[in-house]
């Protein structure tokens, strides 16, 4: 199981001490001959075993830690965390909610398994991999998956092609277990959604807004609603249910807007919901009409720090433009999922594009990921999410 160590520079084993789970390719000492994915043990220059993880050559983070202190992970650490995922998904009340069968089951390092992510849809689980050593776990966390949710597993489906795209690692998409449902479909906050787990975006629905889904339908009642990067409608949705004169949902896929349509006329909204196929940017600069409420809700502008400058002025215009069509007292929600690009970064781009527009903001709520996206306090980089809602004066 463990193919041997890594050893550390002097000094470089701070971090670990303190529980942060990466180790940078530039704090390890001498030649490394380890292969992608291999299980290594990690050791100070002192020789004081830190923890154990996943290898990555030829990247900034070259170790992940699933396991820190000098014991040796047990054969059944994976079915053991699984299980301690799952309880805490039992605990917030999402393990068996009728009116919820969409939630993350694991979180990366936010539950102990870093280079992992499975989303849970009624039943099918969705895996995706970021990290080799993860990938190679995959039919071990299929059955430990059955093991935990016996006949309440239906499906189990590896999704980590898209993610180990830069792998040596020939990853290839498909069911580990059980087969395609004859509907893709699942429940939040009991509205129904047609999800694309095989072939849309990530594991096919963005499960991170559930909250701030709820918050919009909350504030929705009588208002228009312009739902901007809308993939197949989620937002869309909460303002439908919740009595929103009118919704257009705006994206450029069509496909996406396809799903946005089904899943309108799936919950019998279709007499209010309108698609827009275009360019956010472009549509946001020649707005045809006034909205009450406007969603922006992009993907990531940012993966990495080199282009935060590139994304901090991407987030600036489209706020800009947004703000500067809105009317006296409209409401904007407004995210970045860009992990290089922090809290404070975000709400100090959304200053100066309501500077930009000439317009005063206030803010009503700050968001986040929810409660199934767990964020390690050791590992304050697993909070990626961070959203505004801003009232334009």
């Amino acid at each position: 199981m463990i193919k041997g160590d890594i050893i550390l520079k002097a000094r470089k084993e701070q971090s670990l001490l303190r529980f942060h789970p990466w180790v940078f390719s530039g704090a390890i000492g001498g030649q490394v001959n380890f292969q992608e994915g291999d299980f290594v043990r990690v050791v100070a220059a002192s020789g004081q075993i830190l923890g154990y993880g996943h290898f990555t050559p030829n990247t900034s983070i070259a170790v992940r830690l699933t396991h820190f202190g000098n014991e040796e992970p047990s054969e059944n650490w994976i079915r053991e965390r699984l299980q301690s995922a799952y309880d805490l998904r039992e605990q917030i009340g999402l393990a068996d909610n009728p009116n919820t069968n969409t939630y993350r089951l694991v979180h990366a390092e936010g539950d102990l398994l870093p280079g992992l992510i499975i989303d849970h849809y009624d039943g099918v689980f969705v895996i995706q991999a970021h990290s080799s050593g993860m990938y190679q776990l995959r039919h071990k966390i299929s059955e430990a998956l059955q093991e935990i949710y016996g006949n309440r597993c239906k499906a189990v489906f590896d999704k980590s092609a898209e993610t180990l795209a830069k792998s040596k690692l020939v990853a290839e998409n498909g069911y580990l277990f059980g087969s395609s449902p004859e509907t893709h479909q699942a429940k939040e906050n009991g509205l129904e959604f047609r999800i694309d787990w095989e072939g849309g975006q990530k594991t096919g629905f963005f499960i991170d807004q559930r909250e701030s889904r709820k918050l919009l339908g909350e504030m929705s009642k009588g208002k228009s609603v312009l739902n901007t990067f809308s993939y197949t409608g989620g937002f869309s949705l909460y303002a439908l249910q919740s009595g929103a004169t009118k919704v257009h949902s705006l994206d450029s896929s069509a496909r996406a807007l396809e799903i946005a349509n089904e899943n309108a006329a799936l919950n019998g909204y279709s007499d209010r919901h309108d698609i827009i196929q275009a360019d956010a940017v472009q549509y946001l600069k020649n707005l045809g009409e006034e909205y009450d409420i406007i969603v922006l809700d992009p993907p990531a502008f940012a993966k990495h720090l080199s282009a935060r400058h590139q994304a901090v002025q991407g987030y600036k215009r489209i706020n800009s433009l947004a703000m500067r069509q809105m009317k006296p007292g409209g409401l904007l929600f407004t995210f970045s999922c860009s992990q290089a690009v922090d809290k404070q970064l975000f709400n100090s781009t959304i200053v100066a594009a309501a500077i930009e527009a000439g317009r005063k903001v206030r803010i009503l709520h700050q968001l986040h990921q929810p409660a199934d996206h767990p964020v390690s306090a050791f590992h304050p980089e697993g909070e990626y999410l961070k959203g505004l809602v801003v009232r334009v004066d």
